[in-house]
C-alpha cells in the first residue's frame, strides 16, 4: 500500500485530540470545540472523526457529537461493542484487524475528502490515553505518528493528574508531536488547573480550563437518558457563554497559519542563508530546495507549494529517502526508542568530558562492539564525531605502527598508502590524501595524493547475469570477464581463491607493489579498502576476490615493503591472532558496515580480519553523529612510550558523548535481535540461488541477499538504457548509460532521478545521484510493501 503523508491543508484546520489519561473528558471538549467553531461563521463546515471506538454504540462518542454539535459531520472507521481496550476488542470477536497503515490511510483519506467539499475545521479523536493501545496493540502515540495532526491535549483534573498530564505532554513531544493547546476541566479541590496553567505558559502553549460538566444519573432510571441529555445541553450552553473558547479557536488558526507560512518560506530563507555541502550553487534557486516538515519511517514530509495541490490533497507529500538520510537510516525516522534512549542519557549526563574518565555508555558500547564484531584482532575502542575523523585516526593509527616497525622517520620521507581507485574516505585534509585525484579533491590547495591505487574488477548484472569485468586495460594480467549464475557465488571467497583467477589476481598486485617499493622506491604505511563497496566514488562493487587476494599479498610478502621482514612476520600467522605482518590493514566500513550489506560487518565477506576498522553513519541507527575506531593491542601499543608525545594525541570535545553512545548500544542491539531472530529471512528466501525443490530448505537460504527483490534487479538489468544494476542488503545501485563515458560529473542518472522525484502519485521519491549511478537505500527495518511500491516506480520510469 502507498505511503500516507503527513496531514496540512490551507482549507481544513484538523486537530487530534489526545487525552492524559482513560475519561478525562475528551468528547466534551470536542463537542465544545465543534460547537464554538459553528458560532463562529455560519459558511464554517465542522467535521468529527473518531477511528476506533469501543462501547456500546447509543454511548459512541460520534453519537454525542450528533446530539449535542448538530450540523458536524461525524464518521467512525472502527467500531467495537466490548467497552475495552481496542486491542482486546479486536481480539474477542476475531475481527480482522486493520493494519496500522491501513487505519492511518483511512483517517487521511477521510480528512482529504473533507477538505475537499468544504470542511474548515476537523477533530480527529483518539480513544483513551496518550499511549492506549491501537487495535494491533501499539500506542496510539506511535500509531497515528505519520499523521502528525498538531494535538489538543486533554488535561486530567483528578487527583494524580498533573503527573499524567505532563508525561503525556512529553511523550508526544519525544515522538515530534505539536501540542497546539491544553485544556482541562476546573475542579476547585485539586486545582490541578492552576499549576498546570504555569507549567503550560512557561512551554508557550495555551491552556483553558472549562466548568466541570454534570455527573451523569444512574441509567436504571427510566427518564435517566432525557435527563442526562437536558442536563449536558444546559452545560454546553453555559460554557458557550462564559468560556473564552472563541479566544483558543484564534490561537489554534493562527497557529495553523504560521505553521504553512514558515513551510512556505523556508526555501526562500534558506537560500539566502544556507552553504550547502557537495552543491554548486552557481545557478540554484530556492525553488531548487525542499523543506521538510518532518521525518517518519522511511519517509519525509515534504512541502509542497498551493499552486500545486488541490484543496483535498495535503501539503504535505510522502517522500521516500531513497539516500536513507545520505546513508545514516537504520532504524527508521523518529524511532521512539531512540528517541527515549537519546532523552535518557540526555537527562543523567547531558556531555561529560572523557579523557581519564569512564561512563556507561561508553563502555557498554565499547565492549559490545569488542564482542559482537567477529574480528579478534580487534580490541581497543577509539571515539570520535564522524567518519571522516575517524578516518583521520585508523591513518594515523596505521601509520605509526608501520614507521615503528620498519624504522621509517615520516617527518622526513613521504610514507604512502595503498588503496583502490574511487575510494573515498572523507573530506578532512588527512584522509583526502588517502584517495586518488578525482573531482573531491582537485581543487583544494592543500590535497597531494599521498599513495597507490589499484583498479579493480567491478560486479553487476548485465542481461540477466552476474559479471565480474576486468578494466580495459588490465585484461591482459587479469584475465577475460567472468560469469556466474548467482550472486552468492561471486562471493564464495574460499573457494574462488584458489582459481585461475585468483592466482592471476596476487601475481598482478604482487607485481605492482614489488614495482612501486623497489622500483619507484615508494613507501607504504597501509592498506586502506571499503570493504565491497566504494560508496562515494560511485557505488562501485568491487569483486570480493580482488580485495581479498589485496590483503592476502600485504600480508603474506611483508619483504614487499620493508628491511623488517622478519620483524613483521613474527608471532602467529596473519589470520590466526592480532599481530599484523606487511603493512597494517584497515577497513572503512563507515558506510558498509553495521548491517548496511545485510551483515555486521562487510569484512566476513571477505574473510578477512582488519588491523583497524572504522564504523560510523548506521551506528545509532540514523539519529547522532558518532564515530569508532577500533585497533589491535597490537596496533595500540605503538603508541605506548614513556613521553606524551608519542600518545594518540587526537581528540574532540564531545568525544564519546554520552547521548551518542547510549543510543548506539540500543541500535547495535535491536539490528542484533533482527538479525538473531530472522527478521530478514524472507529477503534471503528471495535471494536463494535456484535450487531443485528436494534441496531447497531454509539451511539452503541466500548468504548474500538485500530488501530489494531479486527479479527487479533481474529486469532491470534488460532496460535499454541500464549498463548494469546491484543490489545488496538495503542498497540497490543503477549504471545509466552514457555516451561520454560516466563518472561523477556525469548527467545521465538525472532524468531518472527527476522521474521518481515527480510521480505524480501520492508519494515520490527523494534520491541521489553520483554521475551517471542513480542508487537508493532502506533502513533495515523497511516493511516489503513499502519497497515494491518504490519498485513499482523503477519499472514505470525503465522498462
Amino acid at each position: 500500500m502507498s505511503p500516507v503523508g503527513a496531514a496540512l491543508w490551507r482549507s481544513l484546520r484538523a486537530h487530534q485530540v489526545y487525552g492524559a489519561n482513560t475519561d478525562v473528558g475528551k468528547t466534551i471538549v470536542s463537542t465544545i470545540l465543534c460547537n464554538a467553531v459553528q458560532r463562529q461563521k455560519s459558511q464554517n463546515q465542522v467535521a468529527f472523526l473518531k477511528p476506533v471506538s469501543t462501547g456500546p454504540l447509543e454511548d459512541a462518542d460520534d453519537r454525542h457529537i450528533q446530539r449535542h454539535a448538530v450540523g458536524t459531520l461525524t464518521e467512525c472507521l472502527y467500531q467495537f461493542d466490548e467497552p475495552v481496550s481496542p486491542h482486546i476488542a479486536a481480539q474477542q470477536k476475531n475481527f480482522t484487524v486493520p493494519h496500522d497503515n491501513e487505519l492511518v490511510a483511512s483517517v487521511h483519506k477521510t480528512l482529504s475528502g473533507w477538505a475537499g467539499n468544504g470542511v474548515n475545521f476537523a477533530l480527529v479523536e483518539t480513544a483513551g490515553g496518550v499511549h492506549s493501545p491501537g487495535p494491533n496493540g501499539n500506542s496510539q502515540a506511535d500509531l497515528y505518528r505519520p499523521l502528525r495532526l498538531p494535538i489538543v491535549l486533554i488535561a486530567d483534573s483528578r487527583l494524580g493528574g498533573i503527573s499524567s498530564s505532563i508525561s503525556a505532554y512529553e511523550s508526544l513531544l519525544l515522538r515530534g508531536y505539536d501540542v497546539h493547546s491544553v485544556l482541562l476541566f476546573r475542579d476547585e479541590y485539586y486545582k490541578n488547573h492552576e499549576y498546570l496553567l504555569s507549567y503550560f505558559q512557561k512551554k508557550s502553549i495555551p491552556l483553558l480550563s472549562l466548568p466541570t460538566p454534570p455527573s451523569r444519573p444512574p441509567m436504571e432510571d427510566a427518564d435517566a437518558l432525557a435527563r442526562d441529555e437536558e442536563a449536558m445541553a444546559t452545560y454546553y450552553g453555559r460554557v458557550a457563554q462564559g468560556s473564552d473558547i472563541a479566544g483558543l479557536l484564534e490561537q489554534l488558526t493562527a497557529k495553523n497559519a504560521e505553521r504553512i507560512d514558515r513551510l512556505e518560506s523556508m526555501a526562500d530563507r534558506a537560500h539566502t542563508t544556507i552553504w550547502y555541502p557537495f552543491t554548486q550553487h552557481h545557478g540554484m534557486e530556492a525553488k531548487d530546495i525542499t523543506p521538510i516538515d518532518s521525518a517518519y519511517d522511511d519517509y519525509f514530509q515534504t512541502y509542497v507549494r498551493s499552486d500545486e495541490v488541490s484543496q483535498s490533497d495535503s501539503s504535505l507529500r510522502a517522500t521516500f529517502d531513497g539516500s536513507a538520510s545520505w546513508w545514516t537510516q537504520g532504524l527508521g525516522h523518529g524511532n521512539p526508542d531512540l528517541a527515549l534512549s537519546a532523552a535518557y542519557a540526555a537527562g543523567r549526563y547531558g556531555h561529560v568530558m572523557f579523557p581519564g574518565n569512564i561512563h556507561e555508555p561508553a563502555l557498554s558500547l565499547a565492549e559490545l562492539l569488542v564482542t559482537s564484531a567477529g574480528n579478534p584482532r580487534l580490541k581497543k575502542v577509539f571515539y570520535t564525531d564522524n567518519g571522516s575523523t575517524g578516518m583521520e585516526v585508523a591513518v594515523k593509527m596505521g601509520l605509526r605502527a608501520a614507521c615503528d616497525r620498519y624504522g621509517w622517520n615520516a617527518s622526513q620521507e613521504q610514507i604512502s598508502i595503498l588503496g583502490l581507485k574511487g575510494s573515498y574516505h572523507g573530506d578532512t585534509i588527512g584522509v583526502m590524501d588517502c584517495s586518488e585525484p578525482s573531482t573531491f579533491n582537485q581543487k583544494v590547495e592543500w590535497y597531494r595524493g599521498r599513495g597507490y591505487w589499484f583498479d579493480f574488477p567491478q560486479v553487476k548484472m548485465s542481461g540477466g547475469v552476474w559479471r565480474v569485468e576486468m578494466p580495459e586495460d588490465l585484461k591482459e594480467p587479469l584475465g577475460a570477464d567472468l560469469e556466474f549464475p548467482s550472486l552468492d557465488s561471486v562471493f564464495d571467497v574460499e573457494e574462488r581463491v584458489q582459481s585461475a583467477a585468483g592466482e592471476r589476481y596476487r601475481e598482478y598486485i604482487r607485481n605492482t607493489i614489488h614495482d612501486l617499493v623497489h622500483r619507484q622506491g615508494m613507501k607504504f604505511g597501509s592498506l586502506i579498502m571499503e570493504p565491497i563497496i566504494l560508496g562515494a566514488g560511485g557505488m562501485l562493487f568491487c569483486d570480493p576476490l580482488f580485495q581479498r587476494c589485496l590483503a592476502d599479498v600485504v600480508r603474506g610478502y611483508p619483504e614487499l615493503f620493508g628491511t623488517n621482514a622478519a620483524k613483521s612476520a613474527q608471532g602467529s600467522t596473519p589470520e590466526s591472532g592480532s599481530s599484523w605482518s606487511g603493512l597494517p590493514v584497515i577497513f572503512d566500513e563507515v558506510f558498509t558496515g553495521l548491517y548496511r550489506l545485510g551483515r555486521r560487518s562487510a569484512a566476513s565477506f571477505l574473510h578477512v580480519d582488519s588491523d583497524i576498522a572504522v564504523n560510523a553513519k548506521l551506528l545509532t541507527g540514523g539519529l547522532l553523529p558518532l564515530c569508532t575506531t577500533m585497533a589491535s593491542n597490537e596496533i595500540f601499543q605503538a603508541f605506548s612510550s614513556p613521553e606524551k608525545s608519542d600518545a594518540l594525541l587526537h581528540g574532540h570535545s564531545y568525544t564519546a558523548h554520552a547521548v551518542g553512545c547510549q543510543v548506539a548500544v540500543e541500535s547495535l542491539q535491536k539490528m542484533m535481535r533482527m538479525e538473531q531472530s530472522g527478521s530478514w529471512d524472507g529477503y534471503r528466501e528471495d535471494w536463494q540461488p535456484t535450487l531443485p525443490a528436494s534441496e531447497s530448505s531454509n539451511d539452503n537460504l541466500a548468504t548474500v541477499w538485500s530488501v530489494w527483490s531479486h527479479q527487479l534487479v533481474h529486469d532491470l538489468s534488460h532496460a535499454e538504457t541500464v549498463d548494469g544494476v546491484f543490489a545488496i542488503g538495503t542498497v540497490l545501485s543503477l549504471s545509466l548509460k552514457d555516451m561520454q563515458g560516466g563518472g561523477y560529473t556525469s548527467t545521465a542518472a538525472r532524468g531518472l532521478q527527476q522521474k521518481l522525484s515527480t510521480s505524480g502519485g501520492k508519494f515520490n521519491v527523494h534520491s541521489r545521484v553520483l554521475g551517471n549511478v542513480l542508487y537508493l537505500m532502506s533502513s533495515v527495518t523497511s516493511r516489503p510493501d513499502a519497497l515494491r511500491s518504490i519498485e513499482g516506480l523503477l519499472r514505470e520510469a525503465l522498462l
